[in-house]
């Protein structure tokens, strides 16, 4: 039998539980493929409609998080299939339709594909033993997945264009400096510090958490004067919601929050 692509476990014991995703390609440093992308999309989607899960990690192994894609697999696709296929288009950008919050825990190699993946995660807690890069170039290439778009957001375009055109990996330390990881974490403490920020965002309020994660995702996209209008009408709005009015009677009575996610 064939091993599967994805682990998935649960973890939490409250009324919201986190939902841990392993990418599983060991041998091959976990490389990306369609077939491992259809699944993980599948199990992002339907961790999403579970009212049951409040937040999602994605992770590898200490070794790699995902050393990009597989090459192999790619080697002979010409324009025509590529195109037509919309290879990567239709199935490797699933993660962008997660409403819930997304956190990639990254040991070991995060490149190509497997820094693009970590990007598309609302944010990244790192191992020390953690490396990053878009080395694409080398391969006569450039990202695909949306390197060149979501890095220079993350780290700037200096930064952005040397990784980008020397194909170079970074570690931790400087990508933790250049604001692409939120926090760095011993390799053995790695998935113990991403599945308990797990546990404190699940929880939280989910609509009030889905609609933060919706603003600052709108700071990316236009001016400021209308992520400022966004966040205005969002904020108006979560005074329609129980968990708005049982936040602030818990907060003025001193005591924890009961949140009923409406």
């Amino acid at each position: 039998m064939t091993e599967p692509l994805i682990l998935t476990e649960i973890h939490g014991d409250g009324a919201r539980r986190t939902a841990l995703i392993r990418i599983n390609r060991p041998k091959q440093l976990n490389a990306l493929n369609d077939a491992l992308m259809v699944e993980m999309g599948q199990a992002l989607i339907a961790f999403d409609r579970d009212d049951g899960i409040g937040c999602i990690v994605i992770t590898g192994n200490d070794k790699a998080f995902a050393a990009g894609a597989d090459i192999a697999a790619m080697a002979e696709y010409d324009y025509m299939h590529v195109h037509q296929t919309e290879y990567i288009t239709r199935n490797w950008e699933t993660i962008l339709q997660v409403r819930k919050p997304v956190i990639a825990a990254v040991a070991g190699f995060a490149l190509g594909g497997g820094c693009e993946l970590a990007m598309m995660c609302d944010f990244i807690i790192a191992a020390d033993n953690a490396r990053f890069g878009q080395p694409e170039i080398k391969l006569g290439v450039i990202p695909g997945a949306g390197g060149t778009q979501r890095l220079p957001r993350a780290v700037g375009k200096a930064k952005t264009m040397d990784l980008v055109l020397t194909g170079r990996m970074m570690d931790v330390q400087e990508a933790e400096r250049s604001g692409l990881v939120s926090r760095i974490v011993p390799l053995d403490k790695l998935l113990e510090e991403a599945l308990a920020a797990g546990a404190a965002i699940c929880g939280f309020s989910g609509p009030s958490l889905a609609l933060a994660k919706s603003c600052v995702n709108k700071a990316f996209e236009g001016s400021l004067h209308e992520g400022i209008d966004h966040e205005r009408r969002i904020f108006h709005s979560l005074f329609a919601t129980e968990d708005q009015k049982e936040g602030m009677a818990a907060f003025l009575a001193k005591r924890a929050p009961a949140f009923r996610q409406r």
